[in-house]
């Protein structure tokens, strides 16, 4: 993650000039805090509110000033404007802002009822996982595991990147989305190239050719 500035007159942006104006940003916060605040941010938002003391409603959102204080109690550095800063310009979408609420977008262990999008769904998902969990899936299907939904990628890129947080070598699996709409399963995108679904039945699972 690059570090983040923010422009006079358009906000928040990663880089030195703003992509807009082409002026040089103030600095904000810089990468290596950046990645460390963004961690405990989705932490905190998605798996351990009550460690980090704040509330989350049953939708997932808590109050901006409480997130602060909680990232304050973690890291001395970490002001208003970080804060801001991460959930701004996060590359996957990981948050969403409402007003003065803030939420994970997606990934929750904690109980939380998201609402449906209204955005499309591709035709074809992908899942990437490790090579030793492929036969199990395509015999079960993909269950959520520790989270509450199953996470589906938008591409096969994606879907590599986060297969190899369990495997050196993961494989990519094809998952037919248009017959799972079809059937009435409901499969909502979250974030950024991220699609939840409550499971995928293993009919609707295979190998790409």
């Amino acid at each position: 993650m690059p570090e983040v500035r923010r422009c006079s007159s358009h906000g928040f942006h990663e880089g030195d000039r703003c992509p807009v104006c082409g002026n040089v940003g103030e600095p904000v916060i810089d990468a290596e805090r950046r990645r460390r605040l963004s961690k405990y941010l989705s932490g905190a938002l998605r798996h351990f509110p009550d460690d980090a003391g704040i509330d989350l409603d049953e939708r997932g959102w808590t109050a901006r000033p409480g997130l602060v204080d909680a990232a304050r109690r973690q890291y001395d550095w970490a002001d208003d404007a970080a804060v801001a800063a991460v959930v701004a310009t996060d590359p996957k979408g990981r948050f969403e802002v409402d007003d003065d609420r803030v939420r994970a977008a997606y990934g929750h262990s904690v109980p939380v009822e998201l609402e449906p999008s209204d955005a499309p769904i591709p035709d074809v998902l992908y899942h990437g996982t490790a090579p030793d969990s492929v036969e199990a899936i395509l015999s079960e299907g993909i269950r959520p595991m520790s989270r509450q939904l199953v996470h589906l990628s938008g591409s096969v890129a994606e879907a590599v990147e986060v297969g190899a947080r369990h495997a050196a070598d993961p494989e990519v699996l094809r998952v037919d989305a248009a017959g799972m709409v079809a059937k009435g399963h409901r499969i909502t995108k979250r974030g950024n190239g991220v699609f939840t679904a409550d499971r995928v039945p293993p009919e609707y699972v295979e190998r790409r050719d």
